[in-house]
Order: C-alpha cells, then structure tokens, then sequence
C-alpha cells in the first residue's frame, strides 16, 4: 500500500502533525512505539501551553490524542528501523521487518534520555536509577533520593517528587544551576531540597538496589559519598535519528538539519519536527508548530509530485 505522508512519532509534533495532514485529506500513517514522547516522563504541570493555565502532561496529551483520534488518522504502533529512498518514493521498514511505501515522510521521533555513562548506572536501572520521576518517583516515598541536572528538567523532576521523598539532592556539574527562577523559588520554599553544585558524578553504588552515589567536588577534587535510595537523570537528552543516516544531514548532537520555514531536511520530501531537529527551543508549543509546518510543507510537496 502506497501511503500519502508517514509519520513517524506521536509527541505533540507527531501528533500535531497527524491532524494536519488529515485535515488536507492526505493518505496518512502514524507510525509511534507509544503516545506522548517526552511530555509523558517530564512534563508533570504544564503552565506555558496556550488555553490552559495549568495543565498535566497526561492530560493535555490525552487531548491531543483525542483529537487526533477524531480525525481518524491511521496509527500503527511500532517502531521505525530505517528509511530508504527509491526512485520515485519512500520506502519505510518497521522493526517487525515490514515495508511500507510512502511519498513524504515526517520525523517526529522526538529525543531519548541521555545517560551518565558512570560505573552502576546501567546495573541499577530499575533498581533505583530512573529516567522518569513521573513513573517511579512515587516508590519512592519517605526515601531520601537524589536528581541529576540543575535545569528546568531536574527542578521539575525534583518538585514532582516533594510529593514523595523525604528529601532530594540536586547534583548539578556547573557552578549554577540553569533552571527558571520561579522553578528554583518552589523547591527552595519547600524545606525539603538541597542544591549541590560543581558535582562530577562518578559512581552509583549499592547491593541488590541503589543505596549511595560518589562525586567529586570539582572545585576542590575531594571525593564525597552521597546516601540516597533513587538516582533520577535530568541531564538531557539525545536526538532519537539513528533511522535517518543517509537521507539528512545532523549538527554534533544528531540533531536533524532542517529549513525552518517548511521543516524540510535536504532531502526533498523528508520533513523532520520537534525535538529531534536542530531548532534551540525544546517546547511544546514550538513542538506543536514544526509539526503544523511540516505537514503543510508535506501536503505542498505532494501536490508538486
């Protein structure tokens, strides 16, 4: 079956996107493994999303995808190996081994995780190493835990967890945390955070599960040992592009190179959205508007096909 437009991802780009295109009448797929992206292991309250003064992450991806359900957009879930470029058209292969043949595509894949890298944390994820305070904080509670990263993602985190944790250390490697100050004003208020800054994270310690972290202090060198049961990593994240080599450019952070006035990569018909391009604003808003303006750049390509 030859397809219009494929989508790949269904973060508010993603998604975004899908209602775009729908509204354009196109042959669309949404290719996503889940529903959300980031939005749904970050964003805890969402106060900058136009329309809604506050707002969970849960509920306001549960509206778009209410939304985007109401224009019966074909979604399969499941996840992108590679794309190829054949004469005339896009071929799209699933993990599951399956070919699907598009005229355009848009990558909506958004970004994963970015980990430590430093001794434990691999052999302790899911044993008190988490990439998601949202998932996991609550077993957390009564515990003293500890949030790596000083910017907005780790303040957030660590807010959603003063719900649950007796206490919470935030590791941050500069010298100042880089978090908004309205961010860093409700964790100071809450009696309950500690900021430690110029940390070099060197190991993650325990037995069965995670009991202890040791860093440097960098600005003396002294090694230091932290009691904590949880290690939640805010330290950012990593394009998820590996799919894309051969058909766009990336900068050094395999981030996709896009002309932002259509999000078109250099491949004519490749358009990429969100996170997973080289736009310097990582929000949900600019997210939702890539997405629009790569679906009608989409639906412009198509017409000239």
């Amino acid at each position: 079956m030859l397809y219009d437009l494929i989508i790949i991802g269904a973060g508010p780009a993603g998604m975004t996107a899908g209602i775009y295109a729908a509204r354009q009448k196109i042959k669309t797929l949404l290719i996503t493994k889940d529903f959300g992206g980031q939005i749904t292991r970050k964003a805890v309250t969402i106060e900058n999303y136009p329309g809604f003064k506050g707002i969970s992450g849960l509920e306001l991806i549960k509206k778009l995808k209410e939304h985007l359900d109401s224009e019966n957009v074909k979604v399969k879930i499941g996840e992108v190996d590679k794309i190829k470029k054949n004469k005339k058209f896009f071929s799209v292969f699933t993990t599951e081994k399956e070919e699907i043949s598009t005229k355009a595509i848009i990558i909506a894949s958004g970004a994963d995780p970015r980990p430590l890298e430093v001794p434990g944390e691999k052999e302790f994820i899911g044993k008190g190493v988490s990439y998601c305070a949202v998932c996991d904080g609550p077993v957390f509670e009564g515990e003293e835990v500890v949030v790596v990263g000083g910017g907005n993602a780790g303040f957030e985190s660590a807010i959603f967890l003063l719900n649950y944790a007796k206490k919470i250390y935030i590791l941050e490697y500069a010298p100042e945390v880089a978090a908004d100050k309205t961010n860093q004003e409700i964790a100071a208020n809450s009696g309950k955070l500690e900021v430690i800054t110029n940390v070099a994270l060197k190991e993650i310690k325990g037995k069965e599960f995670v009991d202890s972290v040791i860093y440097e202090d960098r600005k003396t060198g002294e090694k230091k040992s932290l009691k904590t049961r949880a290690v939640f990593v805010e330290i950012g994240s990593q394009p998820a592009t590996s799919f894309a080599k051969g058909l766009v450019d990336f900068n050094e952070r395999d981030e996709i190179k896009v002309e932002f006035e259509t999000m078109q990569t250099k491949t004519p018909g490749v358009f990429a959205a969100g996170d997973c391009n080289t736009g310097p604003f990582k929000q949900i808003i600019t997210a939702c508007g890539e997405g629009a303006k790569a679906a009608l750049g989409a639906y412009q390509y198509i017409k000239r096909q």
